[in-house]
């Protein structure tokens, strides 16, 4: 696999987690999805999801199986997330590792290619995704609305990195719904 399938999603969605929806995997014909938890669900100040996040989960599991991955060592902190949506999850992943991601597959006993990879972080999440034959999902990062610093360097260079090795991740159009894969309806 080239860098540049290593680091190009499947979907970019427009805007945050919160934008997509049970018709969005319905048409991707995804049953799971394993989610990044830092920046992907919740401010990485917060510890608790807010009640935006809890209406999304309980709406995306009606439809889909659901599982959380975080690099996050805090287990006070995920575990504390993890149990207000009542999910299941892993923390200290090292993504791009796939070793906790499998594990969650693992547990979801789901094909591969039915589950989705939801995260923030290109070198993160969608290569971990990539690397194990995931759809996955990009979408912006959610920031707490006190945060001084309202952009994201990293992410940035990554997206800007990404670019030069011929993903197809413009910054300027990361506010339109991109889709890369098509269903297979």
């Amino acid at each position: 696999m080239t860098w540049t399938k290593f680091l190009q999603p499947d979907l970019i969605l427009e805007g945050s987690v919160l934008k997509l929806t049970p018709q969005i995997v319905e048409k991707y014909e995804l049953q799971g999805l394993v989610l990044d938890v830092d920046e992907t669900l919740v401010p990485i100040t917060t510890s608790q999801a807010s009640d935006d996040l809890r209406n999304w989960v309980e709406q995306m599991r009606a439809c889909v199986s659901l599982w959380l991955v975080s690099n996050n060592l805090s287990e006070s902190r995920i575990g504390s997330i993890a149990n207000s949506l009542n999910l299941p999850y892993y923390l200290g992943a090292a993504k791009p590792s796939r070793r906790k991601i499998r594990e969650a597959l693992t547990n979801m006993d789901l094909p591969v290619e039915k589950v989705g990879m939801v995260g923030d972080r290109l070198f993160t999440d969608v290569v971990a995704g990539n690397r194990l034959g995931m759809f996955t999902i990009f979408v912006e990062p959610i920031i707490h609305p006190d945060a001084r610093l309202r952009s994201h360097p990293i992410r940035n260079m990554e997206v800007w990195i990404s670019e030069i090795l011929g993903a197809s991740i413009n910054p300027q159009q990361q506010r339109v719904t991109k889709i890369h894969k098509s269903s297979k309806k």
